[in-house]
């Protein structure tokens, strides 16, 4: 009886198994290649405008794919089309009719009430974004020269001791947050952060002092092409560093300042 038993369970055994393989078989189903209007198209910088306002778009010094891999073509294009899009309109539209129609954006954001949070988030949001655009470069990073060379050296005691404490500010942020280089009030650079769109310009900053470089902490500067892997992302973004640019920030703050 047991042997009857076990014959018949092999015998379902194998009749499942060959349905599997079957089955297997006729459920192999060619996916076909999509079709050339089924793939990302990417834009042009200088196709998005503004709404009419007292504040334009900056407009962005190289195109969306000349940042790859460290920003990734998709990346760049939303983020400049969409997010700065939107904090552009928003601060024409939070601006218009008031007292900081025809100031500048530094001026808005030295003066503007902490408590206004329309006002202060896209007005952060409109400078921000801007010296970020204007922080990176393609064909550049390596290490600073001419006069931000010296100062790095004085201030924080080597190049790779910035590039550790910049770093490592970064990386501590947890959400939505910036990354920033400053020179304060006695010339010197300090590296700091900020929250949301917050900035080292307005009065509640932790460590004021005149931007030069910014780097975007949000997940929608980074996260279609790091994911998670927001680390990576800060160590990539030393590879397109503007040196040149951050340079000419560096020395048009201490003019200002003297």
């Amino acid at each position: 009886m047991k042997k009857i038993n076990l014959a018949l369970t092999s015998l379902v055994l194998i009749s499942f198994l060959s349905s599997c393989n079957d089955k297997k078989l006729t459920e192999v189903v060619e996916v076909p290649l999509p079709t050339a209007q089924e793939k990302v198209t990417i834009g042009f910088p200088d196709d998005v405008k503004a709404a009419e306002g007292s504040f334009q778009l900056d407009k962005l010094p190289y195109p969306y794919d000349a940042l790859a891999p460290t920003i990734s073509p998709l990346t760049l294009e939303v983020h400049y089309s969409k997010h700065y899009l939107t904090y552009t309109n928003n601060l024409n539209e939070a601006i218009a009719g008031t007292e900081y129609e025809n100031q500048s954006i530094e001026d808005i954001l030295s003066k503007v009430d902490p408590n206004d949070t329309e006002l202060r988030n896209n007005a952060g949001g409109y400078y921000n974004h801007t010296l970020y655009w204007r922080s990176m470069a393609p064909n550049a990073g390596g290490v600073p020269s001419d006069t931000l060379a010296a100062v790095i050296t004085r201030d924080f005691g080597s190049y790779d001791n910035f590039v550790n404490s910049f770093k490592a500010e970064a990386t501590k942020q947890f959400g939505s947050a910036w990354a920033w280089v400053v020179v304060d009030k006695y010339g010197k650079l300090k590296v700091t952060s900020s929250q949301n769109q917050d900035n080292p310009l307005m009065r509640n900053a932790l460590v004021p002092g005149t931007p030069i470089l910014a780097l975007d902490l949000w997940e929608h500067a980074y996260y279609l092409g790091y994911q998670y892997r927001r680390r990576n992302y800060i160590d990539s973004f030393f590879e397109v560093i503007n040196w040149k640019k951050i340079n000419e920030n560096y020395e048009a703050a201490i003019r200002r300042k003297y």
